[in-house]
């Protein structure tokens, strides 16, 4: 199999988007068919003060205990004023892009850090983790012969559920910097409103580094990302297995030069923001309504509610459905056909693809039997979703010297399960979602380079979960193009 031009100019950095008049954002409980214009007289509930705010009354998991109400009051104004990260416009971009996906003609790469720090919102952090996405992408794009949408778990991942409220040496658990501190003292661990304006702050800053390195003169010139790569085959012990595919994207890339080829999409892409939505105070206030009465959760192109915060009557699911983004939802080994159905109808009862995000985490011994289920039940109503591997959060476990980490082979195992239930069913294996960061680190086990127990300690760097380094990235990034190529 060989690349054409069109895959790579189009499909790499453009993401292969035909736009058209009938595109639309979603508008909960109501609205035009798909295929239809859209013409939004207002909020559906009229009738409410603002239907944003009816989460207020339900049970919300995962929220911190704010002991000062009047500074969370205040914080809450003064982000409701500043600027948006996000632009609506951009949002609705990323929906189409999403509805390639569900339609079986594009991949998601979905990655970066487990929990974003404020003294890691660096250039040369952000730089990093934007060369392997681009790395990564444009191996996944010659495995599917598809485009690649790249969304970054970034600009704006500054929070994280905790198992327990205390941690191991008895303080208040670290809940990301957007909440507390990781600081292992009592008081900086005590909650404070003001650290969701820094969120806001970096996560803004961040965004716009994603901007400059995704346009002409940054980052994303095809060439110099496909030499990168090269660079990797070089250098990994496992480069042999792989030199086949940089190949033939090579022979591709000389072709498109001889020919002439040099349009802008060789030199810009879109990295798209998102963030697990789950202090929603920071949320609500960066909501805006458009012009049209629609709702946008500006903090991000997309924001997914995860497996802790996903209940039926939760303030999430209702927050969530109210607004226009893309959502995606964790979903792990315990979850119901049944309940995946009632997501589905919640969240997308108008079935616009590229709506929805269903991103399976079962484990690589469970995603077999696990996820069919799933998968047919939600087939049969017609619902046209995303499907997306997080082959992450079911595959951890602790290392013999103590440190929490993640194994190669198991990560990989669990996303050929995922290729092999939707195979088999005849459906579309959307994307991955993985923690990856783009540094040398040492968190996962495994990979080429034979990470051990041993090994972890010399560059254990996490705020939180255990990431994949550069390298085994790009191993995984050649490994799923395999798959995707059969």
């Amino acid at each position: 199999m060989s690349f054409t031009a069109p895959i790579l100019a189009d499909a790499v950095h453009r993401g292969g988007v035909r736009h058209s008049a009938s595109t639309y954002p979603h508008r909960p409980h109501g609205g035009p068919q798909p295929g239809k214009k859209a013409n939004y007289p207002g909020p559906v509930t009229d009738t409410v003060v603002d239907d944003l705010d009816i989460w207020r009354s339900l049970p919300a998991a995962q929220q911190p205990t704010w002991p000062n109400r009047e500074k969370l009051a205040e914080v809450g104004k003064t982000l409701s004023t500043v600027p948006p990260i996000v632009a609506p416009y951009e949002v609705d971009l990323l929906r189409d892009k999403l509805a390639e996906v569900a339609r079986g003609e594009a991949f998601v790469l979905r990655g970066g850090d487990c929990a974003e720090t404020f003294d890691d919102n660096t250039e040369p952090h952000l730089r990093a983790l934007t060369r392997v996405l681009l790395q990564m992408a444009v191996v996944l794009t010659y495995g599917a012969s598809m485009p690649v949408v790249k969304i970054g778990r970034v600009a704006g991942q500054y929070a994280k559920p905790r198992s327990s409220d205390i941690d191991s040496l008895g303080l208040p658990s670290y809940r990301g910097d957007m909440v507390n501190a990781f600081t292992p003292d009592p008081q900086l661990r005590i909650p404070d409103p003001e650290r969701m304006v820094r969120a806001y702050a970096n996560a803004a800053a961040a965004m716009n580094m994603l901007r400059a390195f995704s346009r002409r003169g940054g980052m994303a010139d095809l060439n110099a990302v496909h030499d990168w790569n090269k660079e990797f085959v070089r250098d990994s012990p496992a480069g042999e297995r792989y030199e086949a595919i940089a190949a033939e994207i090579d022979r591709a890339l000389k072709f498109m030069r001889a020919a002439g080829v040099d349009d802008v999409a060789l030199r810009t892409t879109d990295i798209y923001a998102s963030h697990e939505a789950l202090i929603l105070d920071y949320e609500r206030p960066l909501t805006r309504r458009d012009e049209r009465g629609i709702a946008y959760d500006l903090s991000a192109h997309m924001i997914w509610i995860g497996e802790r915060t996903r209940q039926a009557d939760g303030a999430h699911l209702d927050f969530v459905s109210r607004i226009a983004n893309p959502i995606g939802v964790k979903l792990g080994p315990t979850t119901s056909p049944e309940y995946v159905v009632e997501l589905a109808e919640r969240l997308d009862p108008e079935r616009i693809p590229g709506r929805l995000t269903l991103i399976s985490r079962m484990g690589n011994h469970k995603v077999r039997d696990a996820l069919p289920p799933l998968v047919e039940k939600l087939r049969a109503t017609g619902h046209l979703v995303v499907w997306e591997c997080d082959p992450m959060h079911g595959n951890t476990h602790e290392a013999s010297n103590g440190y929490k980490t993640r194994h190669f082979d198991r990560i990989v195992d669990e996303v050929l399960g995922f290729f092999e239930v939707h195979r088999a069913l005849g459906t579309h294996p959307g994307g991955i979602h993985v923690e990856l960061t783009g540094e040398d680190v040492t968190e996962c086990l495994g990979g080429a380079q034979d990470l051990l127990d041993a090994d972890l300690a010399s560059r254990y760097e996490t705020a939180c979960d255990p990431r994949l380094n550069s390298q085994q990235s790009l191993e995984l990034a050649f490994l799923i193009a395999e798959m995707l190529r059969g």
